[in-house]
């Protein structure tokens, strides 16, 4: 199976069940990803070397306004697709087999997980990995050591609080934190909050 079969594969909601196809191509491109991730990780690297290294990792050129602060991690990489402007820090991981799509001027914080894969529930069957995407807005603010699962739409100028557990649709300009997230506080379009601010904006989604 060739790659773009694979991410067609992968984006129609196919499973992944080893022994099959898509799971030994998965399988071979995880490979090679892990490869880039150490070659990412080791050392230090210029801005332009990092988008250099995260464009083999994707498979496809990162904008130029692209950041990202290493250790990065991923097992797969193909399925990533960054917007313009993005800013990712230090020790995230995208689990991307079901696809992570990270629109402009996103900031995501220390120790974000993006999850697009989940086992199946029947113990029988639990070997078999059910695929779903990950979509963030524009100018979304995700906080340290939220964790995204598979399936959840991020609205555009959402803010997602540190150590949140994300299992859920965010609603464009609104703050959720919490395990699970739930909406806190909604937001003019300007980012500023129709009422008055009960908690500051470091105490909710620290970088």
């Amino acid at each position: 199976m060739e790659l773009q079969e694979l991410l067609a594969y992968l984006d129609s909601g196919g499973d992944l069940v080893g022994g099959t196809d898509p799971c030994d191509t998965m399988n071979l491109y995880s490979t090679r990803c892990i490869e880039l991730c150490a070659e990412l990780n080791a050392g230090y690297h210029t801005p332009e070397q990092i988008r250099a290294i995260m464009s083999r990792i994707t498979g496809v050129e990162v904008d130029e306004g692209f950041r990202l602060f290493p250790p990065f991690y991923s097992d797969f990489g193909k399925n990533i697709r960054f917007g313009r402007n993005v800013f990712v820090n230090s020790l995230c991981c995208f689990q991307d087999q079901g696809g992570i799509r990270i629109g402009d001027n996103a900031l995501i914080g220390h120790r974000v997980t993006f999850a697009t894969l989940n086992h199946d529930l029947d113990p029988q069957r639990r070997h078999i990995l059910h695929c779903a995407p990950i979509h963030v807005g524009n100018d979304v603010w995700i906080g340290a050591g939220a964790t995204i699962l598979p399936g959840v739409t991020i609205g555009d100028g959402a803010i997602v609080g540190a150590a949140a557990l994300v299992n859920r649709d965010v609603p464009p300009c609104t703050i959720v934190a919490g395990v699970p997230a739930r909406v806190i506080r909604t937001l003019d379009r300007t980012g500023s909050s129709p009422k008055p601010a009960t908690e500051p904006a470091a105490d909710i989604a620290a970088h």
